[in-house]
């Protein structure tokens, strides 16, 4: 395989039993087979993509004294800019640099959740910039809404009943960022790696860029890069579904190069509610009824894997107790994906 498999969508919402299976059996064999593909016809107009690509690059071309008064770290749900110097203890990345602004659903701040503590659910903060919140609102609603089409997509093509996945979805604890990288000036290797290696942490991304540098690992552990359209969107398998799937979907290992002097993305990372229980479904499991994985909460694992990620969340003294951590005190603490040596990337 050169490439991840580019796939149509636009018989998607065709009566056509028949078409609708081909596609989400196209879909599901690319998450089998490599955890990466590229969709077009996703009805996701790509003026409104461009549209929050300027309302980041406005954001981004503010002073650092401006973008600092949202710094993520006074957030108390994980909200706000992840400035240059926010970075994870992994001495391998060199010539990580980039800055990135972090949101997910927008809920209110009087919300169950977030006033017992959640620090993955609640309000968003919106710098003031002019049509940023108008224009990344609009576009998480649809992301949002086409991350839910392709798990439905991926129900059907693994045999599981409607709404197995989408149903812990209600209130999910997704996310999207914007993503800035910088190549350091004084850099010598174009082709030296600004995102390490590593996997997702949630269900699946959703990824518009538009530059290369982006490269994935087949399985017969090669790197191939992923074409850049500017109508396509790349979608790819995260922990949390190889892990529902009881490993029949990749969850598959990517970077990205320092091929850019600059280079903007926007990946939306699906994921599930908070407190679902995350282990294989019961008709993945094969006639010897056998998991792969231990059960774990999917708010537990990302709160986790981002505490390896950013320093403020391992500083932090007053962290709260997580709002579900007793129901799971009898239960594995850690999953297999913690394990790994990979770190967020998109």
């Amino acid at each position: 395989m050169d490439e991840p498999p580019l796939i149509s969508l636009s018989g998607l919402q065709n009566k056509d039993c028949d078409q609708h299976a081909r596609i989400c059996n196209q879909i599901g064999a690319a998450a089998r087979e490599i955890g990466f593909f590229r969709i077009c016809d996703h009805g996701i107009d790509l003026k409104l993509i461009e549209a929050t690509y300027q309302a980041a690059e406005r954001f981004f071309g503010m002073p650092e004294t401006f973008k600092r008064r949202y710094y993520i770290g006074n957030s108390s749900n994980h909200r706000g800019y992840v400035p240059f110097t926010e970075k994870g203890d992994y001495p391998d990345e060199v010539n990580r640099n980039y800055e990135a602004f972090d949101l997910g659903l927008d809920l209110p701040c009087n919300d169950p959740q977030y006033l017992a503590g959640n620090r993955l659910l609640g309000p968003n903060v919106w710098p003031a910039v002019s049509e940023f919140k108008d224009t990344v609102s609009e576009y998480y609603r649809e992301i949002s809404a086409l991350g839910l089409r392709l798990c439905e997509c991926l129900e059907t093509h693994l045999g599981l009943p409607p709404a197995a996945v989408t149903s812990q979805m209600s209130k999910p604890i997704s996310q999207l960022r914007l993503l800035h990288y910088v190549r350091i000036s004084d850099l010598k290797d174009p082709r030296s790696v600004n995102m390490g290696a590593h996997t997702d942490y949630e269900c699946l991304t959703l990824l518009h860029t538009r530059n290369k540098g982006l490269q994935v690992m087949t399985q017969d552990d090669h790197w191939i890069d992923v074409p850049i359209d500017p109508e396509a969107l790349i979608v790819n398998i995260g922990d949390m579904l190889e892990a529902w799937s009881n490993g029949l979907l990749r969850s598959t290992p990517h970077r990205v190069l320092n091929l850019s002097p600059e280079r903007f993305s926007l990946p939306y990372f699906v994921a599930a509610n908070y407190d679902t229980e995350i282990k294989p479904f019961p008709q993945l499991l094969g006639p010897d009824a056998t998991s792969q994985y231990d059960p774990f909460l999917a708010g537990e694992h990302l709160e986790r894997m981002l505490i390896r990620d950013f320093p403020y969340l391992r500083e932090r003294k007053d962290r709260r107790v997580s709002v579900t951590s007793s129901r799971m005190a009898a239960r594995p603490t850690v999953n297999p994906f913690e394990s790994r040596l990979y770190t967020r990337a998109s």
